[in-house]
């Protein structure tokens, strides 16, 4: 089924496989380092996993609620289902043949073995044996089922084994389900002093299954493994304690119905059927692959300490404003930004000796009187969290907007804003209906002149940890007009501010969308008016029909649009009398590119913005999200070398041609292999003086 719009915009669904697919793609270059090849298939599983629990499940949702509406691309849910599913077989087994035809015989030729039980050395089955007995017997808690027994719940993203068992008196046949335990290694080690040797844990598992089932006969056992619906749907107008609502549904979140089954191969017919029927899932949602089963524990094995086979050192560096400051000199770190705006670069800028420290500068400077700060992931021992709860004990006004909404985080957030409250803070959960996806801190400091004002305003979370690996920009600044935007936006969060205006930001959901349309407006005037146009963006998803309607439009009338997506894109590219204009390329590589900067030519005005907001649905109606101006000239000059280098042509990125197909440059047209954007980055940061 199709309609007028269907061949304007590619189906979400569909772009975010085309997205994994390049992931998976990583996974499959020889050119990369094999250890990084086999973490670069763990992500692709992880992220199918996350796909499936949100994503699929949503759809599957609409089906069942009847929705028989098309969607921008042309698809009701129930046929963009069934394309979803095929084009989801299709990659499973791609990464499947990789796995087993491409980087377990690699891994052979270092001795890194994934062994079978016949593999096995006397000395190893020893060994396994013991480890069974003494460590993982006892942790390992076997489910029956008969008239007395139910069927067992089975937890999401767990790996089980199902056994068809025989009483041999009776000849009564039984099924029985064992779990395979998260806190034991996914790969086990043949021996203590086994030189990289591995076995799955299930496999030792399923060979000592009669110690677990005595005197019963084993008729035959498999592996299984389901995926819930993760997905929440919080009525926020409905509580009053959103915190206590949160808890609640997240609890729920276990029982989360069946989107998919994997199994092996070789499952039996007749036992995958039971199965289903026990586990309420349709023919459609089972995936067969060859074992194992679960490839996100491959990450055990992309950790081994082998350093050819891994990316090349790589340490970020202080920028030279910050290498003079003794640590325990907060009103030299204020200093520095009292002299101008800092324009860091993540993760080639160190997060923790500019953002970490601003924020530990803060609460240690006894001239500070108040720190305001966004929080919407962060990591589990966070110095950023310690830093808040440091000022809030020592007297400081501290204000942290914790976005406990923040999915799969919402755990860890409730644990910090309970912690943070119990420390002082004023903690504040955001706007009703609004998530608090902006990326934003504020530092007030009494000084000899009076208050001042520092703030950081930024791409990425505060979260030391996935800034050493997430490509990321944030601006360290005094400016007062950016300060006072802050404080402005602050209050909206904190308390009842509707009709605030900003010098600086631009922030959804009241002037972002706006905003952006408006500019790509002016592009088209200008281009019209013969003056300098052009159109730049770097994000990670492009899906909003609105702003893609007017890319087009600005294409259409002559104004070059050149657009760097990792993820989702539902803009077509290159299609002739509506796209001609537009270039897209998608990076992804060793870093996660996390940056969004939008640039408009402006008739040479060169406008740059940075800041936490995609232009999605969400984001841009949905979110507290913003975007601010970039005004120096040389860091203007940066945010146009990352992007001009991301869009070039003589290096390797993924091009989007023909609508929605990817393809992926590797080499020059005399055959030579190219650099990668980020490559190109790390040799220039490695240059520069620290």
């Amino acid at each position: 089924m199709s309609t007028p719009s269907a061949s304007r915009f590619t189906d979400r669904e569909l772009s975010w496989l085309d997205f994994n697919q390049r992931v998976l793609e990583l996974a499959q270059d020889k050119e990369v380092p094999l250890l990084e090849r086999i973490r670069f298939l763990a992500i692709f599983n992880s992220n199918l996993d996350e796909f499936f629990m949100v994503r699929v499940a949503s759809l599957k949702r609409k089906i069942e609620a009847g929705v028989v509406n098309v969607n921008s691309a042309g698809y009701a849910p129930r046929e963009q289902m069934e394309v979803v599913l095929k084009r989801t077989h299709e990659l499973v087994e791609r990464q499947s043949k990789c796995f087993h035809e491409d980087l377990i015989p690699e891994l052979s030729k270092i001795r890194v073995n994934f062994l079978t039980w016949d593999d096995l050395s006397e000395s190893e089955i020893v060994y396994l044996q013991d480890l069974f007995t003494s460590k993982i017997y006892p942790v390992l808690t076997p489910l029956g089922v008969d008239p007395a027994h139910p069927f067992p719940h089975i937890s999401g993203l767990s790996l089980n084994i199902g056994i068809q068992l025989r009483n041999p008196q009776s000849l009564e046949e039984f099924f029985a389900r064992v779990k395979i335990p998260l806190n034991l290694p996914r790969f086990i080690a043949t021996s203590d002093g086994a030189k990289n040797r591995y076995i799955p844990l299930e496999l030792l598992i399923r060979k000592n299954l009669s110690q677990l089932f005595p005197g019963m006969e084993m008729l035959t056992h498999y592996t299984f493994r389901l995926t819930r619906n993760q997905d929440m749907e919080l009525d926020e107008e409905e509580t009053d304690d959103i915190l206590l609502t949160l808890e609640k549904e997240l609890q729920k979140r276990r029982f989360g119905p069946p989107v998919r089954l994997e199994v092996p191969l070789d499952i039996p017919a007749k036992i995958l059927a039971d199965l289903a029927y026990e586990l309420e899932i349709d023919e459609s949602e089972i995936i067969k692959y060859q074992e194992p089963l679960d490839l996100t524990g491959l990450n055990q094995i992309a950790d081994l300490e082998i350093s050819n086979l891994k990316f090349s050192p790589f340490s970020s560096s202080t920028p030279p404003q910050f290498t003079e400051i003794e640590d325990d000199s907060p009103e030299e770190f204020f200093a520095a930004l009292r002299h101008g705006e800092i324009l860091l670069h993540h993760p080639y800028d160190s997060f923790t000796n500019t953002v970490v420290k601003f924020l530990e500068s803060a609460a240690a400077d006894p001239n500070v009187l108040a720190i305001k700060q966004t929080l919407y992931r962060t990591s589990g021992d966070s110095p950023i969290m310690n830093a808040l709860i440091e000022a809030a004990e020592a007297g400081k006004q501290v204000l942290a907007v914790v976005e406990i909404r923040a999915r799969f985080d919402e755990m860890a957030n409730m644990k910090w804003a309970r912690k943070l409250e119990d420390a002082g803070v004023h903690v504040v959960y955001g706007l009703l209906g609004l998530k608090t996806h902006a990326k934003l801190s504020l530092v007030v400091r009494e000084e000899p002149s009076g208050i001042r004002r520092y703030c950081h305003v930024g791409t990425g979370n505060y979260n030391p940890k996935t800034a050493r690996f997430y490509d990321d920009f944030g601006l360290l600044s005094a400016d007062f007009s950016l300060c006072d935007d802050l404080t402005k936006l602050f209050n909206q969060l904190s308390g009842f501010a509707p009709s605030t205006t900003f010098a600086r930001l631009l922030v959804a959901p009241k002037t972002l969308r706006s905003g952006i349309l408006a500019r790509i407006e002016n592009e088209i005037n200008n281009h019209s008016a013969g003056k300098p146009s052009g159109i730049r963006f770097k994000l990670n998803s492009l899906l909003d029909e609105e702003i893609i309607e007017a890319l087009y439009k600005a294409s259409n009338v002559g104004v070059p649009v050149k657009l760097v997506v990792r993820g989702i894109c539902a803009l077509k590219a290159g299609v002739p009398g509506l796209s001609e204009n537009i270039v897209v390329r998608s990076v992804l590589g060793r870093f996660l590119e996390h940056t969004r900067i939008y640039n408009f030519v402006a008739a040479g005005e060169n406008e740059y913005w940075i800041g936490s907001a995609d232009l999605m649905h969400r984001n841009l109606d949905r979110r507290i999200e913003s975007l601010i101006r970039v005004e120096r000239s040389d860091h203007k000059l940066e945010l146009d070398q990352a992007i001009s280098e991301d869009l070039s042509d003589d290096l390797s990125t993924w091009h989007l041609i023909e609508g929605d197909k990817w393809h992926r440059k590797v080499s020059d047209g005399a055959g030579n292999k190219l650099q990668t954007p980020q490559e190109v980055m790390i040799k220039r940061k490695r240059r520069l003086p620290s």
